[in-house]
């Protein structure tokens, strides 16, 4: 299957990046390479594009996509190893660093991979397809307090306590090993009436699944640390979020950054001497314009929040 996938706020990351010429710049969601392609084709010979993927097939698809460009470096990684992989690579400083952090389109649609609720699959939700850890060990091994726990903190679901309860009661007679074997538990777990309004009746838990075995949110603050801390004076950071749990975490994050005294209101003078370490862009998130929109109905839940190193 061809890795494609429609690079949100395309546009407005680029911009917001405000890239210059002979600055490195690093992609943690390579992906396909739609926002890196934008990036490298306004790099001189001596500016350098890093672009991070825990995906083998993204990696493979964006080496293709950026073959005719030597001034780059594509490393499989997870990007919550940002300081590290710039430490190997000995780069001290960066102008500029862009996370996406959706799921892609390619492995949305690969029905192989196990991420949609609309395919038949084994479960698998894996990102880094070497990591020993898939959907099937949380849906089998995790006992019913976990499992309510993770569908209701990471999928927001209000029937999370029946979902877990149908699952493990069916896991009982055999293990669960498909997609639409979920799916039926799950359809069955929520009532009928609550089943016909709003999403998918499975949307919430499959995000939630897929949440915990990547760890999505746990990396999330200690990544926009690592980064800034790697940023120069000037440089951009960019985070596009697709929900609300991950949006909340980047608008917090940067928040500390930009003010990070932690002395009580009532002292008259600041006595932690912590200071600035960045300039919020954008009050409010850039969401998808109604033209996006049309083209590419994923955009829709899209946020984009933007920092600058001070």
């Amino acid at each position: 299957m061809e890795f494609k996938h429609v690079s949100v706020l395309l546009d407005e990351c680029i911009n917001g990046l405000d890239i210059k010429p002979d600055g490195i710049y690093v992609d943690c969601t390579l992906g396909g390479a739609g926002h890196s392609s934008e990036i490298i084709k306004r790099l001189s010979n001596k500016g350098l594009l890093i672009g991070i993927d825990q995906d083998e097939d993204a990696l493979k698809a964006a080496s293709e996509r950026l073959k005719n460009y030597d001034n780059k470096i594509l490393v499989h990684n997870n990007f919550h190893n940002i300081k590290s992989i710039l430490d190997d690579l000995k780069i001290d400083k960066v102008d500029g660093i862009l996370a996406d952090l959706g799921v892609s389109s390619y492995q949305l649609d690969n029905p192989e991979r196990g991420f949609s609720y609309m395919h038949d699959a084994p479960l698998d939700m894996r990102m880094d397809r070497e990591s020993p850890f898939s959907a099937y060990d949380v849906v089998n091994d995790y006992s019913e307090e976990e499992l309510n726990r993770v569908i209701k903190e990471y999928g927001e679901e209000k029937w999370a306590k029946r979902i877990a309860n149908f699952i493990v009661k069916a896991r009982e007679d055999k293990k669960i090993k498909t997609t639409f074997e979920l799916v039926d538990i799950i359809k069955r777990a929520i009532p009928a009436k609550a089943r016909r309004e709003g999403p998918h009746p499975a949307k919430r838990t499959f995000q939630a699944i897929r949440i915990e075995v990547n760890g999505e949110l746990r990396i999330i603050e200690q990544t926009i640390l690592d980064g800034v801390d790697k940023l120069n004076i000037g440089g951009r950071m960019d985070i596009i979020t697709f929900h609300s749990l991950e949006d909340r975490i980047v608008k917090n994050t940067y928040k500390k950054l930009e003010h990070p005294c932690t002395c009580p209101k009532e002292f008259p003078v600041c006595i932690c001497h912590k200071v600035p370490k960045v300039k919020i862009l954008t009050r409010k998130p850039m969401e998808a314009t109604e033209e996006e929109l049309e083209f590419n109905p994923r955009s829709r839940s899209a946020k984009l929040r933007i920092v600058e190193k001070i």
